[in-house]
């Protein structure tokens, strides 16, 4: 089967980013199939994660969101390298994070990691670093957040 750029682009958009390599691969072995090329490199990532575990975290970005100067959420997002840290794609994710905080208010990082994302219901948190794991390389962690409110 003969794999167009039109379907690996769309294979990008919809996982976010992931390479274009990873995605050809992916719709190789799904025979074409987005749906079954998506999961595929969730299973990917799933694995990238792992085996990225034990790396050590020295890098990093702070994300911060204000919402109408009542409510205020920042998050240090972690990584490995200045390289991905400094990436705007990186800094973007701490951003949403910090978003995602100020919505939702969770407790710990458990619960934060749990939650259905506020921008993709059909993703968790912790779907969305376990893909931004795979889009750079490297391991990626929240280490700590925090929230403040007017009220």
């Amino acid at each position: 089967m003969e794999i167009t750029t039109e379907s690996i682009k769309e294979l990008r958009e919809i996982t976010g980013g992931v390479s274009v390599m990873q995605c050809k691969e992916a719709l190789l072995e799904a025979g074409g199939d987005l749906q079954k090329a998506t999961a595929i490199l969730k299973k990917h990532s799933t694995a990238a994660v792992l085996k990225k575990a034990q790396r050590t975290l020295s890098a990093g970005t702070v994300g911060s969101y204000t919402h109408d100067g009542n409510i205020g959420a920042m998050v240090l997002l972690s990584c490995e390298t200045d390289f991905v840290a400094k990436n705007p794609e990186f800094g973007a994710l701490a951003r949403e994070l910090a978003m995602q905080v100020a919505a939702m208010d969770p407790e710990d990082t458990e619960m934060l990691l749990a939650q259905s994302s506020i921008k993709d219901e059909s993703k968790t948190v912790h779907d969305l670093l376990n893909e931004a794991t795979q889009k750079f390389g490297e391991r990626i962690e929240i280490s700590r957040f925090a929230r403040l409110s007017s009220r």
